[in-house]
C-alpha cells in the first residue's frame, strides 16, 4: 500500500511512519505483515481506552441502527448529543455547563476565540509562545511557534504572544484583552506544566480587567493528568474550555464549554454566530459518552497517578535528563533530538510506538491508552531502556 499511500494521500511530513494498518485492540496495533506493535502514542492521546474497546464499538452500533445524521447541529434534539453535554456539566465546576460540540479540536479553538471576542466586545488574545492549539488559521494565530507560522501569513491580527510561566509578563493583559489562551499543559514545547500557582495570577489579572480564560484541554483532558480535565491540577477554573482528541475515545470530536450566560451570546446579533453540519454527530456523541462513562465506572481515573509513578521509577537512564508532565501525558527528555529520533525508529523497530513532540525535539512522547496495564508499561519500558542501552554504548565507542 505505501507506493499508493504517497501517490494518492496528501502527506503531512516528509517521512512518515507508513506503518501498514490491519487492525488494533487494546494496548496493540498490528500492521498488515503480522507485526504486533505496543503503542505509548494512543493516537497521539485520541485512544483514551485503548483500540476497538467494547463499550465503544456497542455504542457505535447502537447508535448506527437509530439513526445517524439528520440535522445541523443545534436545531433537533438528539440525545446522544443531550446525554453527552448533561454528562460534562455534571461533572464539571458549576460556570462550565454548557458545551458547544464541534468535529475537531482545532475547531473548538476556533469556536472559543469567536466566543470570547463576541462576549466581551474586544479583539485582542493573549497566547503563549511555543504554544499549539490546532492547525486552522484562527487557531494557528495564536499558536507561538514562528517557525510553523510563518508559511501561512498574514493570520488574524491582534494577538499579543507572553512566556508561559512568565509572571512579570502578566501586566500584558489588559482593558483591551478579549480573552488569554492557554494549553493547560504546553504539549508541543515539551510537556510544560504551569508553576507557583501561574493560572491563578493569570486568572486574578484576568478578572481584574474584564477579560476571559480560555484553556486548551485537548491534550491533557479526558483522564490523562488523573483529572477529568489538567485545570483540576492547578487551582484555577477558567472560563472556557477547550477539548477533543481523547473525548471521542478514538471517534473525531471536539467541544468548547462555558457558561450558559456566555454561551448565550452566540445565539444573537448575529444569529448562528458558530453554526456547524456534522459537530455533535449523533454516532461520534454515543462513542463519546461511552467514552466517559467507562472513565469513571471503571475507576480508571484513581489509576493514573500510580501508572505515571511506574514509568518514572522504569524509565531511569544516563541518557535520560527528565521527565516532564503529568499522569499519563509524558515527556522523555534525552540529551539530543538525534538520540531522540534513534530511540522512536528503533523502538519502533523493536514493536514499540512512540513518537515526537511538535516542537520540543529532545523530547520522546508517551501517550499510551488510559487502559493500558502496568505489565505492558514495564514491558515497553524495557524496550526503551535496552535501546537506550545501545545507543549509549555506540556513544562510548565513538569517545
Amino acid at each position: 500500500m505505501k507506493a499508493e499511500f504517497l501517490k494518492y494521500q496528501a502527506q503531512t511530513s516528509p517521512s512518515p511512519l507508513a506503518l501498514e494498518i490491519a487492525e488494533a485492540k487494546g494496548s496493540y496495533v498490528y500492521d498488515t505483515a503480522g507485526n504486533r506493535y505496543l503503542d505509548f502514542i494512543a493516537g497521539v492521546s485520541a485512544n483514551t481506552l485503548g483500540h476497538n474497546h467494547p463499550k465503544i464499538s456497542e455504542a457505535i452500533k447502537n447508535q448506527v441502527d437509530k439513526y445517524t445524521h439528520v440535522m445541523v447541529y443545534g436545531e433537533f434534539i438528539q440525545k446522544p448529543q443531550l446525554d453527552l453535554c448533561k454528562f460534562l456539566a455534571e461533572k464539571l465546576p458549576q460556570n462550565l455547563n454548557t458545551t458547544y460540540l464541534t468535529n475537531s479540536g482545532t475547531e473548538a479553538t476556533e469556536g472559543a476565540l469567536k466566543l470570547a471576542k463576541r462576549f466581551t466586545g474586544r479583539s485582542e488574545i493573549i497566547a503563549a509562545k511555543n504554544a499549539y492549539h490546532g492547525n486552522t488559521q484562527g487557531s494557528m494565530s495564536v499558536c507561538g511557534a514562528e517557525e510553523q507560522n510563518s508559511a501561512f501569513r498574514p493570520l488574524i491580527p491582534g494577538i499579543k504572544f507572553i512566556e508561559f510561566n512568565n509572571l512579570s509578563e502578566i501586566s500584558k493583559i489588559t482593558s483591551k484583552t478579549a480573552a488569554v489562551i492557554f494549553e493547560t499543559i504546553q504539549g508541543g514545547a515539551g510537556f510544560i506544566e504551569p508553576e507557583n500557582d501561574y493560572f491563578k495570577i493569570v486568572k486574578q489579572k484576568c478578572e481584574e480587567v474584564g477579560a476571559l480564560l480560555i484553556l486548551d484541554e485537548i491534550q491533557s483532558g479526558i483522564g490523562r493528568t488523573g483529572k477529568l480535565f489538567g485545570f483540576e491540577n492547578y487551582n484555577v477554573i477558567p472560563d472556557i474550555i477547550v477539548t477533543g482528541k481523547g473525548l471521542g475515545g478514538g471517534m473525531p470530536i471536539g467541544a468548547f464549554i462555558s457558561s450558559n450566560t456566555i454561551m448565550s451570546c452566540l445565539k444573537q446579533q448575529p444569529k448562528l454566530g458558530h453554526i456547524t453540519t456534522f459537530g455533535g454527530h449523533p454516532v461520534i456523541a454515543a462513542a463519546a459518552l461511552a467514552t466517559l462513562q467507562e472513565l469513571f465506572n471503571a475507576d480508571i481515573l484513581q489509576q493514573i497517578e500510580y501508572k505515571e509513578s511506574l514509568f518514572k521509577k522504569l524509565l531511569v537512564h544516563p541518557l535520560i535528563s527528565e521527565i516532564r508532565g503529568k499522569g499519563l501525558m509524558l515527556a522523555v527528555m534525552v540529551e539530543t533530538s538525534e538520540i531522540a529520533s534513534k530511540v522512536i525508529l528503533k523502538c519502533l523497530d523493536k514493536g514499540l510506538l512512540l513518537y515526537w513532540l511538535l516542537f520540543e525535539t529532545k523530547a520522546i512522547r508517551i501517550s499510551p491508552p488510559l487502559t493500558i496495564s502496568d505489565d505492558e508499561i514495564y514491558i515497553g519500558c524495557n524496550i526503551l531502556i535496552e535501546t537506550l542501552n545501545e545507543i549509549f554504548e555506540d556513544i562510548q565507542k565513538d569517545y
